[in-house]
């Protein structure tokens, strides 16, 4: 089987610290590689990879100011659409865009919905949904108007959280800095149970960083850790009492809550989008409707056994699952 992986180019392919789509298109690639799969992964230039790199764009868009994003948009699909012969199967994690291409090669296109950005891309999913195949990464990221061959949740890989039986004294909120995360939520229980929060992850709103939550950051009871590295992840993400993901959006899944787990931190999350799918109330974490209830929540962390959290993660959300995963869709589809 000769699967070709397209990932964005807005990071590199893993990332350095920021980019959730492309460390999947990573993970996948390197666990599709690890199974003896023929895999070419059309990213960055700087990417890296096990597997044959096809790159034409040799920095990602979001380190390089003077690039023209839709112009590297289109270089970068069409070197994969001009060499579709190459390959058995598209693997897609690159948005709508390379559907326009779908009817125009013979190589089955198979595209995993990261999540929709605005309600305006969904009629070129609309427009494809009888000539390619899409995958959800959560059952509650489906749209009622279009079809899905599968659900398959995003991978991590497992290798790379430390296991930690004794955390350290404080919260963590790991992710994007914008209001849709709950930032400022996170902060607020924090403060109603007298503990030190960290907060880590790309500052994605300045207005909201600058006017809400920069305040409230005194180095002491609330800390900004930057957008950290890999090793710098693991390490936050072991040493807290527990990640708050009070979330105000319906989140197609949440990478940091299963990177969190992986560790043995359980995550207190409200209760909106994939969250029911990821966490196991009362065993690997919360689910909770409000900043009160999250506030119960940290007098019952007690009860959670950190192992639960790890082996829910590994069972479910690791690379070599979500491989295992993929391949059985992609038979279904070379066999239809």
């Amino acid at each position: 089987m000769r699967v070709a992986i397209l990932s964005p180019v807005a990071w590199r392919t893993p990332p350095r610290r920021y980019g959730p789509w492309e460390l999947v298109a990573s993970n996948l690639t390197e666990a599709l590689v690890a199974r003896g799969i023929n895999v070419t992964l059309f990213a960055t230039g700087d990417s890296v990879t096990k597997a044959k790199l096809a790159g034409c764009i040799d920095q990602p868009c979001a380190e390089d100011p003077s690039a023209d994003v839709k112009v590297n948009e289109c270089l970068h699909i069409s070197n994969l659409m001009e060499r579709a012969g190459e390959f058995d199967i598209i693997h897609n994690h690159y948005d709508f865009l390379p559907l326009s291409y779908s009817r125009l090669i013979k190589t089955p296109i198979l595209t995993t919905i990261h999540g929709f950005s605005s309600p305006l891309i969904v009629p070129v999913y609309e427009k494809y949904n009888d000539d390619t195949w899409y995958v959800s990464i959560s059952n509650a990221n489906r749209h009622p108007g279009l079809d899905y061959i599968a659900t398959v949740y995003n991978g991590i890989n497992t290798a790379e959280f430390t296991f930690n039986k004794h955390p350290q004294d404080y919260f963590l909120f790991f992710g994007r800095i914008h209001q849709e995360k709950g930032t400022l939520e996170a902060i607020e229980l924090a403060r109603r149970c007298g503990k030190k929060l960290i907060i880590a992850g790309l500052i994605q709103d300045n207005d909201y960083f600058n006017l809400k939550i920069l305040p409230l950051i005194d180095n002491d009871k609330v800390k900004y850790a930057g957008n950290c590295e890999p090793w710098q992840r693991d390490q936050l993400l072991g040493n807290a009492q527990a990640l708050l993901h009070l979330i105000l959006f319906d989140e197609p899944f949440g990478l940091s809550v299963a990177e969190a787990m992986c560790c043995g931190t359980p995550v207190i999350a409200f209760n909106r989008g994939a969250m029911p799918e990821l966490i196991v109330h009362g065993k690997t974490g919360f689910l909770v409707d409000t900043v009160q209830e999250a506030e119960q929540a940290v007098k019952q962390l007690w009860q959670i056994n950190r192992s639960d959290c790890r082996e829910q993660c590994i069972s479910l959300f690791s690379k070599e699952r979500m491989a295992d995963d993929y391949l059985k869709v992609y038979e279904q589809i070379l066999n239809a």
